[in-house]
């Protein structure tokens, strides 16, 4: 069993707020996760999975059956299969005010889980489990392996042959779940549009061009990748333009989010089809910022910057409104800065500039930078930014 790093804050946060969601894709180990946290409170709890008959049938009259676990904590699992709950457990945390009353789990994010931002608001706090992260695995196992396989456990850990259980995941998705949140394409058009997404995999995204090859429009392009972003299946990484008097980029860069996901949709199979595949770098680029989107401090946000004279850098840390610190990101032997890394830092002004790679010594560049590998900055240097 690998220890989640999610587990102690969620137990954290169990002792102040009344209700917590615990949110994230398929299989990514919600389930797993909080099994093990019940062992932990410090009160009776009870499980209901709403995917099951038995357990979505006990909420047939909500009210009744949910007063009558009042002094338990009642964990509900799945729980966007019942989006009119909310209303009713605001109800019962407004007559019982204490910490630990309810866990929600749910395969999307808080905007597809209709009503919950709203009906608990001041009452909720939200955590999104990612698939594995370099940390919880890096003692007992490699980091190329969770870059080719990704982070989902079953995956990662090869309880079925890795493309089999990829498979049935992305047809599970694009059958059942994605229609059961309320996405609208059917799934051979959602499946071309992933397939499109990936080997698109780190550029701006190119709305036109997908509108075309779909027969769509624009606008409903957006908003299809606007829903694949909520449902944690891609990454929309927007550019950073607050404060800089210069011509920039306005498109979001798209990542498919979990690298064994993206590789399975690229056809790629094992680590020399990756390290031969051109977009090699592309992949680097996103596994990294998945990495450190997941250890990010609270009250942070990620962005890349791009002007159209040519200066850009990967990744920017913004903290308290205004750019704090740079990442670059490389793969191989040359990790010089080019021009335009050096006119980035200039143009944002900051002191805190990496250029992360994947393994190596660390060091110090005239041009401004740090040079250090991708662990050492996560356990390093993140947790201060």
């Amino acid at each position: 069993m690998i220890t989640r790093s999610s587990e102690k804050e969620i137990l954290e946060l169990l002792k102040y707020f009344p209700c917590i969601a615990i949110v994230g894709p398929r299989q990514v180990g919600k389930t797993t996760l909080v099994k093990m946290i019940r062992e932990k409170l410090d009160k009776p709890s009870i499980y209901l999975d709403l995917e099951t008959i038995s357990d979505y049938s006990k909420l047939a009259d909500p009210e009744t059956f949910l007063r009558e676990q009042e002094n338990k904590t009642v964990i509900i699992d799945e729980v966007q299969r019942l989006p009119g709950l909310f209303p009713l457990l605001r109800a019962l945390i407004d007559l019982k005010r204490e910490p630990a009353r309810f866990i929600l789990l749910g395969s999307a994010g808080p905007d597809l889980i209709r009503d919950s931002s709203e009906s608990l608001a001041g009452r909720i706090a939200y955590l999104e489990l990612m698939p594995f992260i370099l940390e919880e695995i890096i003692k007992e196992h490699s980091m190329r392996d969770l870059w080719l396989h990704g982070g989902f456990p079953d995956a990662f850990l090869h309880k079925a042959p890795w493309q089999v259980w990829m498979n049935n995941f992305v047809r599970t998705y694009l059958e059942r779940d994605l229609p059961n949140l309320g996405f609208s394409a059917e799934p051979k058009r959602a499946e071309r549009l992933w397939i499109m997404l990936a080997h698109n995999h780190a550029n701006l995204i190119n709305y036109s061009d997908l509108s075309k090859s779909l027969e769509l429009s624009s606008v409903t392009v957006k908003k299809y990748i606007d829903f694949l972003e909520k449902a944690f299946l891609v990454r929309q990484l927007r550019p950073y333009t607050m404060n800089i008097k210069k011509r920039l980029v306005k498109t979001p860069k798209i990542y498919v989010r979990d690298s064994g996901v993206l590789h399975y949709l690229m056809g790629i199979e094992s680590f020399n089809d990756l390290i031969s595949n051109p977009k090699m770098g592309s992949s680097w680029e996103g596994f990294v910022i998945d990495q450190v989107s997941a250890k990010l401090q609270t009250g942070r946000q990620l962005f890349f910057y791009r002007t159209h004279d040519g200066s850009e850098i990967d990744l920017v840390i913004e903290k308290g409104g205004k750019p704090h610190a740079t990442v670059e990101i490389k793969y191989g032997s040359d990790i010089r800065p080019n021009k335009g890394n050096i006119l980035a830092i200039q143009n944002l002004g900051t002191n805190n500039n990496f250029i992360i790679t994947a393994e190596g010594d660390e060091y110090s560049l005239s041009t401004g930078f740090k040079v250090c590998s991708l662990q050492t900055f996560l356990q390093y240097y993140l947790p201060g930014l």
